[in-house]
């Protein structure tokens, strides 16, 4: 019995050695391209992930400067944030540029403000860098995921809210900064849901351009021109700012209720003073968070979504993720301050 027992422990020992070399020998999957990154191997720590935005001062990107610093700490990689200061597209181009030429990338990450971006995106995506866009997409690009709030969604909350907070009747006015797709979609679903009431009339949709004091001044014109208005819907993180600045000076705290956009602390402590009434908060730092997730995955797992993805043309990935809103009023907004 001992006779037979040794050879056949031999012979799977022999087995089981000739398979991990077959493995070992394996092509990564999926060829050359995007879809083909290799299965399960160690993360190094030399990788490096880059989110690439504008409008870096606002309080606003705190929040992606977070994510993408407890995205690096948690897949032990290499994370950076960067891009101007303000809203400068040919400076983001530059700087994605930049960032194209650094060593160990292994992904981008970028704010997909305009369609100006598409063709870094591509080029970037070609040369075998993917990226994946965050907050707003690019989907005529070749990025290969969106990450971000379902934009037509936030809408809807924030003109659900705006709706029962005038009582369901009187004129609103909505302000944003027109030609950014995700603002486009939110101001689709504010008109989605304030349709839902016949007593309630959009009577403008003002241009903020990102601008706090802009926000303040056209705000401003509105309510010169609406005696009789009851609300203020904001798309942007200006807006709400703007919008409260401009109700203190006309006298009008408590009668013309304001919904903003974001959880800024200077949004938020109007909130607690009853300014404004209530803001749609994005969960802004889970985006590069997911998003990072996401490259790391690309570039570090094997995920055999069909029997060759290359062939399918299938990445794998997840296409889009909605992170989600949360309605944040007088009820809980201190849990939101930074302190």
């Amino acid at each position: 019995m001992k006779k037979l027992i040794i050879p056949l422990v031999i012979l799977a020992i022999v087995m089981i050695a000739t398979s991990m070399a077959k493995r070992g020998g394996e092509q990564p999957l999926l060829g050359r391209d995007l879809q083909s990154r290799p299965r399960a191997v160690a993360a190094s720590s030399d990788q490096l992930y880059v989110e690439v935005s504008a409008l870096g001062d606002l309080d606003y990107f705190y929040d992606h400067k977070l994510g993408m610093k407890l995205a690096g700490k948690a897949l032990g990689v290499r994370t950076e944030y960067v891009g101007p200061a303000e809203y400068d597209m040919p400076a983001m181009i530059t700087v994605f540029e930049q960032a194209l030429a650094k060593k160990n990338l292994k992904g981008i990450v970028v704010v997909g403000f305009e369609p100006a971006l598409i063709p870094i995106i591509n080029k970037a995506v070609e040369s075998g860098v993917p990226v994946v866009t965050v907050d707003a997409d690019l989907p005529e690009s070749k990025r290969i995921a969106f990450v971000g709030t379902g934009n037509v969604r936030a809408g809807y909350e924030g003109g659900m809210k705006l709706a029962e907070l005038i009582g369901g009747k009187g004129k609103v006015a909505l302000m944003t900064k027109p030609g950014q797709s995700n603002l486009e979609e939110r101001i689709r679903g504010y008109k989605d849901a304030l349709g839902k009431y016949r007593d309630i009339t959009l009577v403008q949709i003002v241009d903020t351009q990102s601008d706090a004091v802009i926000a303040a001044q056209v705000a401003t014109a509105v309510l010169r021109r609406n005696h009789d208005l009851a609300g203020i819907g904001c798309v942007e993180a200006a807006g709400g700012t703007g919008a409260a600045t401009a109700v203190k000076e006309a006298g009008l705290v408590g009668k013309v209720k304001i919904v903003s956009m974001d959880r800024g602390n200077d949004v938020l402590e109007q909130i607690g003073k009853g300014v404004i009434s209530a803001t749609i908060a994005q969960r802004t730092a889970l985006m590069p968070y997911y998003a990072v997730e996401i490259l790391y995955n690309l570039n570090n797992q094997r995920i055999p979504i069909t029997e060759d993805n290359a062939k399918a043309n299938v990445l794998p990935v997840p296409s889009s993720v909605d992170t989600g809103v949360i309605v944040v009023d007088k009820s809980n907004y201190r849990y939101f301050l930074r302190k």
